[in-house]
């Protein structure tokens, strides 16, 4: 088969590789659609500590069932399924503790190669976090399931339940998919930020506001604007920049929250207002990963319609042009893309 492998940063190639098998509980899917990832983009950009080089990547996806292996039930080969990279191993402390995002197996255990004609789905994947496609989800937008697990764990994580007013920093790809995905769980005003007048025009779509000018003075006042003097219930960070997390309690309400979505690379430090934490109770949460219930949450979203996340693809590229998909990424073309096998 016909898989994309990052060589180096800034190297991609598309080159034969073996066809992988189905072991016993596992199974093989047709890839019939990949999405490119801010992961990926990163890896592509400096390299990644967890993909060591040359490496098949790729892990937002969705396809068929081309082969199943002994003992599998639930799936059956021509099944269209929708399916995560990962799952917990259900026994480790963490595991025990209802905190399966932080399994200590989760990340050793997890699969690349979705940028491929076919990749194989393993046993503990396969029976905790893999579904059966239903005909009303397209491919596309069951492909969309790995990345709004990690959203919905990220917003149940913070308390989105007991939000009012939601502000979102950063409208790249996650942030807009916070934004959606939180007016789809009900909170009454959302608010996203960024930079330029060029994400606009996912506003009405979804349902939140948008705010072009994020400088954080003219967002300050927007948002006590907004709530009457008090600021953001909960505030999402999906930048990933350290200037960013550090501002990010300022717009938050006395007793409100700060979730730090947006990874900064590893022996980052930032600092804080010590007075807003202690006097006015801003908490600060930093949510990983997801859980199977996230998954699962974020499967029914999709499969009724709550969310439509499709309009965040700027464009299709087939697996042999998958350079270019990135190129443009790393030129800041479009928010996400569809490779096709």
């Amino acid at each position: 088969m016909r898989a994309g492998v990052l060589i180096a940063p800034g190297c991609v190639q598309v080159r034969d590789h073996p066809m992988p098998r189905a072991e016993p509980g596992g199974i093989v899917v047709r890839v019939r659609v990949a999405l490119t990832d801010g992961t990926d983009l990163k890896a592509y950009r400096r390299g990644h500590p967890k993909m060591a080089m040359p490496t098949l990547f790729g892990h937002e996806f969705s396809g068929e069932v081309l082969a199943a292996g002994e003992g599998v039930t639930a799936f059956k080969p021509g099944d269209a399924i929708a399916s995560v990279h990962s799952a917990p191993c259900d026994t480790c402390f963490w595991c025990e503790h209802a905190q399966e995002e932080l399994c200590e197996a989760v990340m050793e255990t997890k699969i690349l190669g979705a940028y491929a004609e076919c990749i194989a789905i393993p046993k503990h994947i396969v029976e905790r976090n893999a579904f059966v496609k239903p005909k009303n989800l397209s491919y596309e937008g069951a492909a969309f399931l790995e990345p709004l697990a990690c959203v919905v764990h990220s917003l149940r994580y913070a308390g989105v339940e007991r939000a009012e007013t939601l502000l979102v920093l950063g409208a790249g790809g996650f942030g807009i998919l916070h934004a959606a995905a939180a007016r789809a769980l009900g909170v009454p005003r959302v608010i996203l930020a960024g930079r330029g007048p060029e994400r606009s025009a996912f506003a009405p779509r979804f349902g939140f506001e948008y705010v072009a000018d994020a400088r954080e003075d003219a967002l300050l006042a927007f948002v006590r604007e907004r709530t009457g003097g008090r600021g953001a219930d909960l505030v999402i960070e999906c930048t990933g920049a350290s200037g960013v997390w550090e501002s990010a309690p300022s717009f938050a309400r006395r007793g409100g929250t700060a979730s730090l979505f947006g990874g900064l690379p590893a022996e980052s430090s930032v600092a804080f207002d010590a007075g807003r934490l202690h006097y006015d109770e801003v908490r600060i949460v930093s949510p990983f990963h997801f859980t199977p219930r996230a998954v699962r949450e974020a499967f029914d979203l999709l499969v009724s319609g709550s969310i439509d996340p499709r309009p965040l693809i700027s464009g299709t590229y087939p697996l042999d042009r998958l350079t270019d998909a990135f190129a443009a990424l790393d030129d800041r073309r479009g928010i996400k893309f569809a490779i096709v096998p």
